[in-house]
């Protein structure tokens, strides 16, 4: 029996992994997020109120589910205690339910203010980012001068790193912007109330983890964004500032070959947030449908959502470099009613395609299409496989030959019933 399963998006985030974990919960007994920040999105519906979840793992809703952060991810507490105090007016008190590790590096005022600066300068690159610190943030604990949570709980090393890290980026702010400097004393307040009201939550992950799974309890590791966005293997300089794949070891401080099983996610179609390049993306009328069908509005920056046909050459390198064992394929139901339905299977470019899998340079390729019948009778609402049209199901068995794993799940709607399981995990 899978005990440790991995989760994690495919594309350019967004991919529904929300309603994944709500399907997947039944049978947790914990669930953990590992890395990013409150730049990640998961949209739910609880008790016919739509929640959106930035920082809390989506699984925090099921009261029998412990939940944890781990210390891949950055925290901004200001956007934490938002999202406890919207949860608790929902599902109750959080208090011994939800961990946070002491290790977690501190989104602070700095970080957001730098963010915004640099996206707002027209002397740097526009990376396209949620202005939230995030980038910053990392870069503080890349360069070895984060401030932790556990630093809130020692006063004179908490300000000693505050003035230090206030030295640095007061002068930035001045001399590379003409910013007005952060107050050292009124930061330092800040952080010390902050304390107090996150000291419930405060715990060692490692070890509770370790316990659980001692115990032999199945935990599901939630990944924030997508693997196209990753780092180091994702469309840089266009991507998030931390490792979606692989990072789950790191991030909460396990065993990598303590993972029994990954899914991937993917949607039908492809869609992405920001900047960067996109070579299935559709300019035409047919990406203002999906867009308008699939309500393609993203769920942290409430932006638009370029959209496209599924982009198969991406999927099938994300699954491999994954180590996806399955795949869970979202709002097939957008593409309801249409006459034809592409695929991409690979590019026209002067780059070979292990050049392209190795930079990730796609700015100038051209998409090769596979063109396939679409379906009059729709898959909304579907719940299982043998009530699919057969060309719904070429569509599938399809994405499955390209990618290589098999897709266990198949979403067909919103609603939490709206979904085909062809695996129990």
């Amino acid at each position: 029996m899978n005990r440790n399963i991995s989760l994690l998006g495919l594309q350019w985030g967004d991919e529904g992994k929300g309603k994944v974990v709500d399907n997947l919960a039944n049978d947790l007994d914990a669930a953990v997020r590992y890395q990013g920040g409150h730049n990640a999105g998961h949209t739910l519906i609880v008790n016919g109120r739509k929640i959106v979840f930035h920082l809390l793992p989506s699984a925090i809703c099921h009261e029998s589910i412990k939940c944890y952060i781990g210390r891949g991810v950055v925290v901004s507490l200001e956007a934490l205690f938002s999202e406890i105090n919207e949860a608790t007016e929902v599902i109750g008190n959080l208090e011994g339910r939800l961990k946070i590790s002491s290790a977690c590096s501190l989104i602070q005022p700095y970080h957001i203010a730098l963010d915004q600066l640099r996206e707002k300068s027209s002397n740097l690159t526009k990376i396209g980012t949620t202005g939230r610190g995030i980038g910053t943030s990392y870069e503080d604990k890349v360069g070895r001068r984060s401030i932790r949570i556990s630093d809130l709980y020692d006063e004179e090393k908490l300000k000693n790193k505050l003035s230090q890290s206030l030295d640095f980026y007061n002068s930035i702010f001045k001399h590379s912007f003409g910013a007005s400097p952060i107050d050292l004393n009124e930061l330092f307040d800040q952080n010390l109330k902050q304390a107090v009201q996150l000291k419930p939550y405060v715990g060692n992950v490692i070890d509770e983890i370790r316990a659980l799974q001692n115990d032999d309890k199945k935990i599901l590791f939630e990944g924030a964004q997508g693997a196209l966005l990753d780092v180091s293997l994702g469309t840089y300089p266009f991507v998030t500032s931390s490792n979606l794949i692989g990072g789950v070891s790191a991030g909460v401080g396990i065993s990598p070959s303590d993972i029994d099983y990954t899914i991937g996610i993917t949607k039908a179609y492809t869609t992405r947030v920001g900047e960067g390049p996109f070579p299935t993306e559709l300019f035409d009328e047919m990406g203002t449908y999906i867009a308008e069908t699939g309500g393609e509005v993203g769920a942290t920056t409430g932006r638009p959502r370029r959209c496209g046909w599924l982009d198969g050459f991406l999927l099938k390198n994300m699954v491999k470099v994954s180590g996806v064992d399955g795949l869970c394929v979202t709002k097939i139901d957008v593409l309801d009613g249409l006459e034809k339905i592409n695929i991409s299977t690979g590019y026209n470019s002067d780059q070979s395609e292990a050049e392209l899998i190795e930079n990730m340079d796609l700015e100038t390729v051209q998409p090769i299409y596979l063109e396939m019948d679409g379906w009059t009778e729709p898959t909304a609402g579907k719940t299982s496989y043998d009530g699919l049209n057969e060309n719904a199901k070429a569509f599938i068995e399809k994405i499955e030959e390209i990618a290589g794993v098999p897709v266990i799940m198949i979403s067909t709607g919103p609603k939490r019933e709206d979904t085909i399981i062809r695996q129990e995990l």
